[in-house]
């Protein structure tokens, strides 16, 4: 169930969000070592987004995923804004990413939990 949201200043049409999306989704699934069918994938672009009191192109992305460890995030870290930085030109140093490990009982899906 990994979900990646980004959020960026940059203005995306809604056909390069969709494109966006597929390329991310994709990207998740091999660096986590998950089935894409679980991964969730949001891009939200156009956002009103400073970093560092500059509005150049950033970007805030949230992964979140079941059994995510924290030895894990520095790696994922590197990958994330590697992808960032060829999909959508933004350096590594205009993106913060939190990563959160999500307990199966507090996520729900089809009705249920993954617990």
């Amino acid at each position: 169930m990994p979900l990646m949201r980004v959020e960026t200043n940059l203005e995306l049409t809604a056909e390069q969000e969709k494109e966006k999306n597929a390329i991310f989704s994709t990207a998740v699934a091999e660096m986590l070592q998950k089935e894409e069918k679980w991964v969730m994938s949001l891009v939200e672009s156009g956002r009103t987004l400073s970093f560092g009191g500059s509005v150049e192109p950033a970007a805030f992305v949230e992964l979140k995923s079941i059994g995510l460890r924290e030895t894990s995030c520095a790696p994922l870290s590197a990958q994330i804004c590697a992808l960032l930085h060829r999909e959508l030109n933004i350096p590594a140093d205009r993106v913060y990413i939190e990563f959160k490990d999500a307990e199966r009982g507090f996520f729900g899906w089809n009705g249920g939990t993954f617990a």
